[in-house]
């Protein structure tokens, strides 16, 4: 997300589409969200990529506890869509849920792009 470090490999390479939210649980994994298998809502961004091979630097970044799927996503204007959505699939035994969905409201990112 805007304002968050791997942003960063967004820029200049992908356009932002709007705020947007997948049928899931959002955990706080100590650093960093994680998006489960649930029924709640978690609010995200959606971005079209220039280039389908930076999916690859993507997994890359996100790293082996990650899984990328295929999601039904909800913009904010009601619009849906498909998108690739990163999982969550590590250890959850340091995890703590949060409940409303939206990682931005929990740990608001701080100036300079790096989470508080």
């Amino acid at each position: 997300m805007r304002g968050y470090p791997l942003h960063r490999l967004l820029v200049g390479v992908a356009t932002f589409l709007g705020e947007a939210s997948v049928r899931g649980d959002l955990l706080d994994l100590r650093g960093y969200p994680g998006l489960v298998d649930g029924q709640g809502r978690v609010c995200g961004e959606l971005y079209r990529l220039h280039d389908r091979e930076l999916l690859h630097v993507l997994d890359r970044e996100e790293g082996y506890n990650f899984e990328r799927r295929r999601a039904g996503v909800s913009l904010a204007d009601g619009c849906r869509s498909r998108a690739w959505v990163y999982r969550y699939r590590g250890a959850r035994d340091r995890a703590v849920l949060i409940a409303h969905g939206d990682y931005r409201r929990a740990h608001p990112a701080a100036v300079g792009g790096e989470p508080r």
